[in-house]
């Protein structure tokens, strides 16, 4: 089951006590105070594990508590400090707290650890309360309390770069055809229902990772469908793909622009994106249908075809790709590029791949 968002109360370990013990031994007829420190208690820690890829362990957990420290004991000996107690999360995981919003760490790396709460100080035994004024002390110290907090662990899903468009337009056929994900894939809409993670190769070294959402329809950001709850897993993403279908019953602007709302609706950051486009379900009609409809879209968003290609995506399909300006830089308020693309008949979509490749590494 796939969670992305959990509240839990972390606590730290508490001290141990110290020992109040004096010294008996044969022949030693004024043995001393003896009592040894309490242990520290365990620190709490989060851990980030890329072999995690949802918060759904920390159902039914509802308290994450570190070990105390052990008491002190006699002859001087010290207690056990307590373990550090590491909590793991996946990529992408913002620890915030729950009472203030304040965001305490952002996770994004395998391997990172954060200690979050230290535990309490061990208590003093006897040993340390003796002087020539008291020379029998028969008191020691409690261990210190752990820290306990409440926070919310928010998962956002980590990728190179997300799909947005409406339900059924065809975004788990495209991600399960460039990459190694198996979302399922059915002839209605909202098929998915949680978000799918992709890599895709490009070559035998390079690669990026592409992010598939449930789909969004006009009102989302005010609760209809599945609302936007899903679109803060593409808000990581420097890259989004509109997903445009050529053979749909809604006009192809109707998409473009619900799409765009929806997106600022949700975060004015998000809908600033440097982005690409690509017209689905070319196969759906006749090349010169497409081409028609193609052209139509490209003329609505006031561009024309490129001169100078850099890419030959398909000689009977139009396409508009951005060129740089003479300082190498692209403006991400226009689409990188347009594209009509078919996944059941893979049309266009090496080459889709190779345009989203280039994009990415722009922000690499």
């Amino acid at each position: 089951m796939f969670v992305d968002r959990v509240e839990i109360k972390v606590s730290s370990g508490k001290g141990g006590p110290g020992c109040a013990s004096f010294r008996r031994e044969k022949f030693v007829t004024q043995g001393g105070p003896e009592g040894g420190d309490g242990g520290r208690g365990a620190d709490l820690a989060f851990r980030c594990d890329n072999n995690t890829h949802t918060l759904s362990h920390f159902r039914g957990r509802h308290h994450a508590k570190a070990d105390n420290g052990a008491p002190g004991g006699i002859h001087n000996c010290t207690g056990r400090s307590g373990k550090t107690l590491f909590v793991i999360v996946p990529p992408g995981t913002q620890i915030v707290d729950k009472d203030t919003g304040e965001i305490i760490c952002d996770m994004t790396t395998h391997g990172d650890e954060f200690i979050y709460l230290h535990g309490g100080k061990g208590g003093l035994g006897n040993t340390h309360f003796k002087s020539s004024t008291n020379q029998a002390p028969t008191y020691c110290q409690p261990g210190l309390p752990g820290e306990t907090r409440e926070v919310v662990l928010d998962l956002k899903l980590m990728a190179d770069v997300g799909l947005v468009g409406f339900p059924n337009v065809g975004k788990s056929t495209l991600i399960s055809t460039v990459s190694n994900a198996r979302p399922e894939i059915a002839n209605y809409e909202f098929t998915t229902l949680t978000p799918k993670l992709g890599q895709v190769d490009i070559g035998d070294y390079d690669s990026f990772v592409m992010a598939d959402i449930p789909g969004i329809i006009g009102g989302a950001s005010e609760g209809r469908g599945l609302g936007t709850q899903f679109l803060q897993h593409i808000e990581r993403t420097k890259t989004l793909l509109f997903m445009i279908d050529l053979a749909s019953y809604h006009e192809m602007q109707y998409q473009y622009e619900t799409l765009k709302v929806e997106l600022e609706n949700f975060s004015k950051t998000l809908a600033t994106r440097s982005y690409a486009i690509a017209l689905t379900r070319s196969d759906a009609m006749t090349p010169e249908e497409a081409e028609e409809k193609s052209s139509a879209f490209i003329k609505m968003l006031g561009l024309k075809a490129a001169d100078t290609k850099r890419y030959r995506f398909n000689n009977d399909l139009p396409y508009y790709e951005q060129q740089p300006d003479a300082a190498g830089m692209y403006d991400t308020l226009l689409p990188f590029v347009v594209v009509p693309i078919s996944s059941v008949t893979h049309k266009n979509t090496k080459a889709l791949s190779q345009a989203l490749f280039e994009l990415v590494s722009q922000h690499r």
